[in-house]
């Protein structure tokens, strides 16, 4: 049965493209996920703190080239976006717990920033559940995690066996300390992010009813 003259066929919604898979930057995402088992295996299963804590450094090293390569040869997808942040998360809160039970890094100070990184996941998984727009990972919040990153290799590799342990102590609290204020101050920058892409969602329901 034809429609009436004058009325036109709804418009269909536009198909959200995540891009190829197998592109450069989400390889590197791959692999940083795949690499996680390994680190808690050199930590716990041969004791290696040194291993462990390079392994993490040249995980949190990597977090920064998949970004930059996607960047500069257009291999932005929607799959990366999801994919960087998750990789981060995992490492955040598989690592940061598993230095702290190995006395690397003060409790205090992990349990900081486990508990930002559950706080910024949860109400990330209810916007989606609620129907809300993704929201990109901000600059800010990208430097934060950059300097935790770097942060806790070095308060692992400061109870190792590597001669430049002590020094190591100072350079994970010089990363650390702006490194988790950041991570918080970009927290914080998410709520209002987060509240006007619930109104544009529920104007958008408004108007399409």
């Amino acid at each position: 049965m034809t429609s009436s003259a004058g009325s036109s066929p709804a418009p269909e919604p536009e198909p959200t493209y995540w891009g190829p898979i197998f592109t450069i930057p989400n390889i590197i995402s791959f692999v940083r996920l795949a690499c996680i088992p390994l680190f808690v295996w050199l930590l716990f299963g041969r004791e290696h703190r040194a291993a462990a804590a390079w392994l993490l450094a040249a995980l949190g090293a990597t977090d920064w080239v998949d970004g930059w390569i996607a960047r500069r040869f257009d291999q932005v997808s929607e799959l990366g976006k999801v994919l960087d942040p998750t990789a981060d998360r995992m490492m955040f809160v598989v690592a940061i717990p598993a230095i702290a039970i190995d006395g690397g890094a003060p409790g205090w100070f992990a349990t900081l920033t486990v508990a930002r990184e559950v706080v910024v996941g949860v109400a990330a998984i209810a916007l989606a559940g609620l129907g809300v727009r993704r929201i990109d990972v901000t600059w800010w919040g990208k430097t934060g995690t950059f300097l935790l990153m770097f942060a806790f290799p070095m308060f692992l590799g400061s109870v190792s066996t590597l001669s430049y342990a002590p020094a190591l102590r100072w350079g994970a609290w010089l990363f650390g300390l702006p490194g988790l204020a950041i991570s918080w101050y970009a927290a914080g920058g998410y709520v209002p992010i987060a509240l006007q892409a619930m109104r544009e969602r529920n104007l958008g329901t408004s108007t399409s009813t």
